[in-house]
């Protein structure tokens, strides 16, 4: 008596979907990131001591070392500024302006772009700083 030998087929993976689905999800990550940094404008924030960690998505309005001023990293001139603001706010509908300022920027230059924005119609105005490195002793 003759027996059929059984052929053993050897499972095979294919590994095209798999491929495909982790260079999707690299692709999906990627663009859903949120970036922190914003590279093109250099910018010292001054530190405190007493900091307070928050995630802000709000309009912000960046003053440079050298004076330039940027809403959403957009430059924009000082006498156009309080229209720009306005205009955003007819836009966003959001009162509330993050204010960066240089930590070298005059006192009096941050104080004239916070009149611009409250007369443009921002009704508060946060002002973000680092927090301060604490020396070892």
């Amino acid at each position: 008596m003759q027996f059929r030998q059984k052929r053993f087929i050897k499972p095979v993976i294919n590994l095209a979907p798999i491929v495909d689905v982790l260079f999707l999800l690299l692709i999906f990550f990627m663009v859903t990131s949120t970036f922190v940094e914003q590279p093109n404008i250099k910018l010292e924030l001054p530190s405190t001591r007493h900091y307070e960690a928050t995630k802000v998505d709000r309009m912000v309005l960046t003053i440079s070392r050298d004076g330039q001023l940027f809403i959403q990293d957009k430059p924009v001139e000082k006498r156009y500024l309080e229209k720009e603001l306005r205009r955003v706010i007819l836009d966003t509908g959001d009162e509330v302006l993050v204010l960066k300022a240089d930590k070298w920027v005059p006192y009096g230059v941050v104080v004239d772009i916070m009149d611009d924005a409250r007369g443009a119609g921002f009704k508060r105005i946060i002002a973000p700083t680092i927090m301060e490195e604490k020396a070892d002793k």
